[in-house]
């Protein structure tokens, strides 16, 4: 009953679109839990680039089953888009794609008191998309979110609806002094995507149980990353759900005994979108150089990230709370081009020293990262599929991570295309070969 679960081990956009569809070759079924479209994973097929917020990568391997899990919240427009946009390339998805009926609603009014709220904030404001993400699940711990399963009852949803816009637009208007949302074309618009979207709508949860115990092959693939965790990254900097490995249990419901293997996936360097702390931030020449070759800008926004040397704390903190069996390092190539490379292996703040990352936001906002400097390889790594093949200085950059972090590579990226990988150990472990050929020559 092998489940994978992929985490990103530091503050997202780690490069786990391609590791998932490199993954994806040997799942059954590839399984998305917690989130929404403030994500993307980027997926390079060929000569072709994929951008993708809510269907899962595995979307783009023929035969594989793709599930959006309860854990996420759909915007109904944007998955929509997103399926169109698949349609014009030719990818189809009938039959393949399942939406948890548990799965919670982004409403107009989500997004109204999501920028709203960024706006009042000020200098505090903590960096969201404005998609509404954050309001969605706080609907859904207050006990007045709408569900898919809603949507597929127009009585019932407009009910629900009635009850939480007359809520809502009372929010705007008297507390942020906005714009209300208008119930009867809210309701007339939903209504078409419950129609568009009914025959995707099942139990995922009993679904993807029964095929655990058939034996078949889970990947959990979460967006974001463990620092952004609600619970276990740098709060309030966070996103609204579990993007760690506890979240796949909650997100897809399927008990913590079924998953046998927790991939992280760990970039080379470091970076973060949005405001909040970051250590090991570079505002030099050295972060833009980064930003550049890396092309570092989001997927979803296309806001620039920040950059900076990676920071072990950071991943330790994530072995940690992830329970990692093993990582995949990538963007190794970005780094081609530095003559030297520095490694974050604890902080100074206040004359006191710290081996780990603190918990206290306030501590590390103004900790010194205490760093050691290795030499960089100036040579290129794109491309490079087997170990031995790269240059010895990048070898023992690899290794002191590895030491420092306390989990061994699994796999190391050396480029955007999907055969520009190193494998030094097969991913779902027990399998020697992949279930299947993917539906278009991924790379």
């Amino acid at each position: 009953m092998p489940v994978l679960v992929v985490v990103g081990s530091q503050w997202g956009d780690e490069g786990k679109g391609k590791i998932i569809d490199l993954l994806t070759e040997r799942a059954d079924i590839v399984a998305r839990y917690q989130g929404g479209h403030n994500a993307g994973h980027t997926v390079v097929v060929g000569e072709d680039e994929f951008i993708l917020h809510l269907i899962p990568s595995g979307i783009l391997h023929k035969g594989t089953q793709c599930v959006i899990g309860n854990g996420v919240v759909v915007d109904p427009a944007a998955l929509i888009e997103e399926m169109d946009g698949l349609l014009s390339r030719q990818i189809t998805f009938d039959g393949n794609l399942l939406i948890s009926a548990n799965a919670h609603l982004i409403m107009p009014y989500h997004k109204a008191i999501d920028i709203a709220s960024e706006q009042r904030k000020g200098n505090r404001k903590i960096g969201t998309t404005g998609r509404g993400i954050g309001p969605a699940y706080a609907d859904k711990i207050s006990r007045s979110g709408i569900r898919m399963a809603d949507l597929l009852e127009p009585d019932l949803f407009r009910e629900k609806l009635t009850t939480r816009i007359a809520e809502a637009n009372f929010f705007l208007e008297q507390f942020y002094h906005a714009q209300p949302v208008d119930e009867n074309k809210v309701f007339d618009e939903y209504m078409g995507y419950a129609r568009r979207l009914k025959k995707y709508v099942a139990d995922t949860a009993l679904l993807i149980n029964q095929a655990v115990a058939k034996g078949k092959k889970v990947l959990a693939e979460g967006a974001q990353g463990t620092h952004l965790d609600v619970d276990h990254g740098t709060y309030p900097y966070v996103t609204s759900s579990s993007p760690t490995a506890g979240g796949a249990c909650t997100g897809l419901g399927i008990g913590p005994n079924r998953i046998t293997e927790v991939m992280g996936i760990v970039k080379a360097y470091t970076t973060r979108v949005g405001e909040g702390p970051f250590p090991t931030e570079l505002q030099d020449e050295t972060g833009k150089l980064l930003q550049d070759r890396g092309r570092e800008y989001g997927a979803t926004t296309g806001r620039p990230r920040r950059c900076g040397w990676i920071d072990t704390c950071v991943i330790r903190h994530a072995v940690r709370v992830n329970g990692f069996t093993s990582v995949a390092i990538t963007k190794l190539d970005v780094l081609d081009a530095l003559d030297e490379l520095k490694i974050c292996v604890g902080y100074t703040c206040k004359g006191k020293q710290y081996g780990e990352m603190p918990s206290e936001i306030s501590l590390l906002v103004d900790c010194t990262p205490n760093y050691i400097t290795m030499p960089g390889w100036k040579q290129s790594t794109i491309g490079i599929t087997k170990y031995a093949a790269l240059p010895k200085k990048a070898q023992a950059y690899i290794e002191k991570i590895s030491r420092l972090s306390g989990v061994k590579p699994a796999l190391i990226s050396t480029g955007a295309r999907r055969d520009e990988t190193i494998v030094l150990e097969q991913p779902f472990k027990g399998t020697t070969a992949p279930r299947k050929k993917a539906k278009k020559k991924t790379r």
